[in-house]
């Protein structure tokens, strides 16, 4: 059975919250910040997010879960408990999506953690996992999902809700984006049309992580909002189901591309996909090509 959370805002209460929206970051991120990850692919950033910010998108969260755009994917099978709902290229559709990519401090959070000079958005990625939900985000790698290459590609997962291995926070293996390899996608669903695509990358499979954890360092942390990862395009990831009894699992990805990243025409990525092509409308880019706007909107330096 599906369940519905509605969170209202009166108008007065959204002006209230328009009034606590800085564009720059709380703090500056660390040197130390930084090198954790470089080096292991991944790292936790705390206390960066306004909370002014934190209660705006819970607002946007819930406007998009009563309507969901033509791309979304309800990942829950009929008939079984919780709800697990993705979509992605949210500010396409959104006009709080658009503002929180481009007008929050997350552009500046992604200058500072990879020192480019200039950054474009490549897209955003809702998934929300309810209260009693099973489903698992499954291990893979970002990279071999996208049309991208460089090594200036930074994802910034924002929580909304506190965060836990048990509620299904992502956790990742340490010094992956290292190891020189590219896996084959895993689809999140049999039926979200995207598996007969990835297999077009005739990539090799992914290891057996979950049922060889021992094997790996795995890195994990608990997440107030506020809080958010950051991780490296190739390094591997995963999000078990949400066991919680009360708590959401509210969580955004945000992906921004730096100064070495360019279009990569290699067969088998999600840009293939006809919801995809349909929310890019005139998408014609060439292998080698810069990001840039209209579809990839340019959000550093700001405007």
């Amino acid at each position: 059975m599906t369940t519905h959370y509605l969170h209202r805002v009166d108008m007065t209460t959204r002006k209230d919250l328009d009034m606590t929206l800085p564009s720059t970051l709380k703090r500056h991120i660390t040197t130390e910040e930084i090198k954790r990850y470089e080096e292991d692919g991944a790292a936790v950033i705390r206390d960066v997010l306004p909370m002014g910010w934190v209660d705006f998108m819970r607002d946007a969260i819930e406007a998009i879960l009563q309507s969901p755009g033509d791309a979304s994917v309800e990942y829950t099978p009929e008939g079984k408990t919780g709800r697990y709902y993705g979509d992605f290229f949210l500010w396409r559709q959104s006009d709080d999506f658009e503002r929180f990519m481009k007008d929050s401090p997350m552009p500046q959070l992604a200058a500072e953690v990879m020192g480019s000079k200039a950054l474009n958005f490549f897209y955003d990625q809702l998934l929300v996992k309810e209260p009693n939900t099973a489903e698992p985000t499954p291990w893979h790698q970002d990279l071999s999902y996208w049309p991208v290459k460089g090594q200036d590609i930074l994802s910034i997962w924002v929580p909304f809700d506190k965060a836990t291995e048990e509620s299904g926070v992502v956790v990742y293996v340490k010094g992956s984006h290292k190891w020189g390899d590219m896996y084959a996608p895993a689809t999140f669903a049999k039926d979200s049309g995207f598996g007969d695509i990835y297999a077009k990358a005739g990539l090799k499979p992914l290891p057996d992580i979950e049922g060889n954890r021992d094997d790996y360092e795995i890195l994990t942390w608990e997440l107030d909002p506020g809080d958010v990862l950051i991780h490296h395009p190739l390094t591997l990831h995963y999000a078990s189901g949400n066991a919680s009894k009360t708590g959401r699992r509210r969580g955004l990805a945000l992906r921004y591309l730096g100064d070495d990243a360019l279009f990569d025409s290699r067969p088998g990525t999600f840009i293939e996909n006809t919801k995809v092509m349909k929310i890019l409308p005139g998408f014609d880019m060439k292998e080698g090509d810069r990001f840039s706007d209209p579809l990839f909107p340019s959000v550093w330096p700001r405007a």
